[in-house]
């Protein structure tokens, strides 16, 4: 609609133009060299108009000869430039499908039409690498190391071939130098943290992951306990160097954040005991008996509070087990000191606490032990160690990732490298397993042995 109406709106001005000069044609007089032009106004401008036209014309005609080689330049080196990422993109796809061939060819023909080497090194490092020759291949990404565009892509790929190859010293100068450049990545960051901790470089492995934390690649929760482990570590190695105070300073940091880690509340409860701070270090044992009971805590809190023959040794566990009277490992520590002081009524009272349907293999154990020192039946006590070789194992440290269980805890899972991955918990019981299966397959089968289809069916 407003085109239309431009539309009329310029014709109706120069339908107004020409009845203007036709009512007002006018005289014009030109000489020149001797000649002279009479005509009328519109003549002339009409006839200027036409030659501005052919000059324009003219203009356009020799700028378009002018520009012609330029623009058959520009179209040849679009075409070569097309050609370049089509063979750029299909040599992607032979490294995605592992065609080491095709993939060098097509880097070959892509080096050759796209003048631009940063586009084509990765591409060639990858094709090196997936031909087997990663001789070439660490070349091309030391090239890379050298363009500010580049550099992180070759760090990556000289941190993967250093990763691959063992070479934790040169893998973990790599890193460092691409977590500087990519602090919000979280395979540098991940990477650089691991290495960081096989190296003992526990400073460092903190502050990895404090960063990490700051750029939300880590949740705070989770980092939660790998902090403490840190910390504990760092307190290790700050008593190794002789500053005990600095040492109790990061111990009491991690105690104070996971009040519950054993192996942190064990060494600063025997520490301050050692000076003469028994008092505190009794405080930091009950509290974390109240999240974590644990037999690593009962001789340290007896010489906390100077318990020396076994009477007073049980009074003693009976005052830690107020802060968490209801855990079976309450029941049992009241037990073992009882027993050791020959109170065999108090000794029954708490194991029979601590039996219930499924007593764990330090229960049957300690029975066994009743049995024999109270009673001498040694009917009894060997009812009760078979019924230990048959329970629940006693609890340990067993690694999250991959359930090996070790009695000392470590920082480092000795069969899978996994960091802060040991908890206290009770490991799975093979023989229980097995009477498991035995007894899925006897549901599975009918009154002859052979498998029952039906149950099989519904299964």
């Amino acid at each position: 609609m407003l085109r239309t109406f431009g539309f009329v709106i310029v014709i109706a001005v120069l339908a107004f133009g020409a009845v203007w000069f036709a009512e007002s044609p006018g005289e014009v007089s030109l000489e020149w060299q001797g000649w002279r032009v009479d005509t009328s106004f519109a003549i002339l401008f009409a006839a200027v108009a036409v030659i501005a036209i052919i000059v324009a014309f003219v203009y356009r005609m020799w700028m378009f000869l002018r520009s012609a080689p330029g623009r058959m330049s520009a179209s040849r080196r679009e075409a070569r430039r097309r050609r370049g990422y089509l063979a750029l993109t299909r040599g992607m796809v032979a490294v995605a499908a592992g065609d080491a061939g095709e993939a060098k060819k097509q880097v070959r023909r892509a080096d050759g039409l796209l003048s631009d080497p940063p586009i084509t090194m990765l591409l060639s490092a990858q094709a090196s690498q997936l031909a087997g020759d990663e001789a070439a291949a660490g070349k091309f990404f030391s090239a890379m190391l050298t363009r500010p565009e580049t550099e992180f892509l070759g760090i990556r790929g000289l941190l993967t071939h250093a990763l691959k190859g063992n070479n934790r010293k040169k893998a973990r100068e790599l890193a460092e130098r691409a977590f500087r450049l990519q602090p919000k990545s979280d395979w540098v960051a991940s990477n650089l943290l691991d290495l960081q901790v096989r190296g003992s470089a526990w400073a460092d492995a903190r502050d990895t992951l404090e960063r990490s934390v700051k750029n939300k690649l880590v949740d705070a929760n989770d980092a939660k306990h790998r902090l403490t482990v840190l910390d504990y570590l760092l307190g290790l190695e700050a008593l190794g160097d002789g500053n005990e105070g600095e040492a109790l300073k990061i111990l009491k940091k991690a105690c104070d954040r996971e009040p519950g880690f054993i192996p942190a509340v064990v060494c600063m409860a025997g520490h301050l005991v050692d000076r003469s701070r028994a008092g505190r270090a009794a405080t930091l044992i009950e509290r974390a008996w109240s999240h974590n009971p644990h037999p690593d805590l009962v001789a340290v809190y007896c010489r906390a509070r100077g318990a020396d023959d076994p009477l007073e040794k049980v009074k003693v566990c009976e005052r830690l087990a107020k802060s968490n009277p209801d855990h079976p490992e309450s029941h049992l520590t009241i037990a073992a000191a009882a027993l050791e002081a020959k109170l065999w009524g108090e000794a029954r009272r708490h194991l029979e606490n601590a039996v219930g349907v499924d007593a764990s293999a330090r229960v049957c154990r300690l029975m066994a032990e009743l049995e024999e020192s109270e009673h001498a039946n040694a009917q009894a006590a060997r009812e009760w160690l078979v019924r230990a070789s048959k329970a629940d194992p006693d609890p340990a440290w067993v690694c999250g990732d991959c359930g090996n269980a070790v009695s000392e805890w470590t920082a480092l899972c000795a069969n899978c490298d996994t960091f802060a991955g040991f908890s206290w918990i009770t490991p799975p019981h093979v023989v229980r397993l097995l009477e498991g299966a035995k007894e899925a397959a006897q549901a599975l089968s009918g009154p002859d042995g052979a498998p029952d289809t039906n149950q099989t069916a519904e299964s």
